[in-house]
């Protein structure tokens, strides 16, 4: 391991949350080397060359997360809707997070590194390719042309016979979706094989856009309290203990992004590492994205909130970098990303009077489109007959019949 700088890291995204939170640790220096055993004093180009491209590579996901996350929020299919961490989730998730960082920790203590690696890597090639086909998915759909041979497919699995028969999987899938896979598929056996950084960082974008995208805040206090529990978290596991930076340097998955110092030297092959974990892209990004659709509930034709918390994420993380160089130790990021991001929005908020309106927006009661409101409901008492009318009643009134009901899944 080498003991050059690494940017230091956070919590972690959603479903992973716990095992990106437990790589989202740094060095007392700032690069890890994966592969150097030798130390290595980087030059100032190369310094300055991989610190940019790492904070250039964090901004991708959180802005393009955010506009995909007004879209997602706004889906005409209710398979599409994000999931919704509500507060009970943000109180619970660093208590969550730190006991699965420090059992990672004892596995590490207790057991072969490699095997662990192994059955991790095997795990993260799954996800990183869904993660980056979904990801490709709306690009791919332009890139294309109107005169490609665009093929629906259906994945059925049913459950039961006759009228007790169930819908399992109800997969709906095109052509196009199938060569993303195959894409994605091939970048997954690179870094399977070769582990390669460009591999790696394709794989963490990926990630970080699709949690910004699909994870959302239901409101500001929620986000509030996400990132006030982690930023307590992120202090206590990186001052506190050695835990986190061990269970980091173990760790070989891509949850992080990396980027060579050596790259001027070496070409692609470099090897020495300054590297951010996904936790201190996604934990913000999520807020940001938050704070992008109260935007566009106001209806004024204004992104206030949402360029605010970005610059502020941009202040907050070239602060991490500056104070892990200037005093050589390891920071954790969230120290300096949180009040950054919470603070900018919420003084600009009341300096324009809307911090009411803005703590009392709920991202959670934005309506599907097509989804009817119910305006009146029909009785419960009387004859079954009665009630069947009454039932149709409300159908014809929403638009909506609620018998011979077919849920559509997403398409990758």
């Amino acid at each position: 391991m080498s003991e050059a700088e690494q940017i230091p890291a956070s919590a972690s995204e959603a479903a992973a949350s716990a095992v990106l939170d437990a790589l989202n640790a740094t060095d007392s220096n700032g690069t890890e080397a994966l592969n150097a055993t030798a130390k290595f004093v980087a030059t100032p180009e190369g310094t300055a060359l991989a610190y940019g491209s790492l904070v250039f590579m964090a901004l991708l996901p959180i802005f393009f997360g955010a506009l995909r996350s007004v879209t997602c929020s706004k889906s005409k299919n209710a398979a599409d809707m994000p999931e919704t961490i509500t507060s009970r989730d943000a109180a619970r998730f660093p208590i969550i997070a730190s006991c699965t960082l420090f059992g990672l920790y004892l596995f590490f203590k207790v057991f072969s590194q490699e095997y662990i690696n192994l059955l991790l890597s095997v795990y993260f090639f799954v996800l990183g390719v869904l993660a980056l086909s979904h990801t490709m998915s709306p690009l791919m759909s332009r890139v294309f042309p109107a005169s490609f041979p665009n093929k629906q497919y259906q994945l059925l699995f049913t459950q039961g016979s006759g009228e007790s028969k169930e819908e399992i999987v109800n997969y709906e899938f095109d052509t196009k979706n199938l060569v993303c896979l195959l894409i994605s598929s091939v970048v997954g056996v690179w870094y399977l094989l070769k582990k390669h950084w460009i591999a790696n960082n394709l794989f963490g974008l990926a990630f970080a856009l699709n949690g910004v995208e699909l994870l959302h805040l239901n409101n500001v206090s929620t986000g509030c309290i996400l990132l006030g529990g982690l930023f307590i978290y992120d202090v206590f596991w990186v001052f506190g203990t050695n835990v986190m930076v061990t269970v980091a340097k173990s760790f070989e998955a891509p949850i992080k992004l990396v980027f060579p110092q050596d790259l001027l030297e070496k070409g692609l092959e470099a090897s020495n590492f300054a590297m951010l974990g996904l936790g201190d892209i996604v934990i913000p990004g999520i807020f940001i994205a938050l704070l992008l659709r109260f935007d566009v509930s106001l209806n004024k034709n204004s992104r206030t909130y949402f360029y605010s918390s970005f610059l502020a994420y941009i202040f907050g993380l070239g602060l991490t970098i500056f104070v892990m160089h200037t005093f050589k130790h390891a920071q954790p990021a969230l120290l300096y990303l949180v009040p950054a991001c919470v603070g900018f929005p919420v003084i600009i908020a009341l300096f324009k009077g809307e911090l009411t309106e803005m703590f009392s927006y709920e991202s959670s009661e934005e309506v599907l489109p097509t989804s009817p409101r119910l305006t009146s409901f029909p009785t419960v008492s009387g004859s079954p007959a009665s009630l069947a009318s009454s039932m149709d009643a409300v159908s014809v009134a929403t638009g909506s019949s609620p018998r011979h009901r077919r849920l559509q899944p997403t398409s990758m």
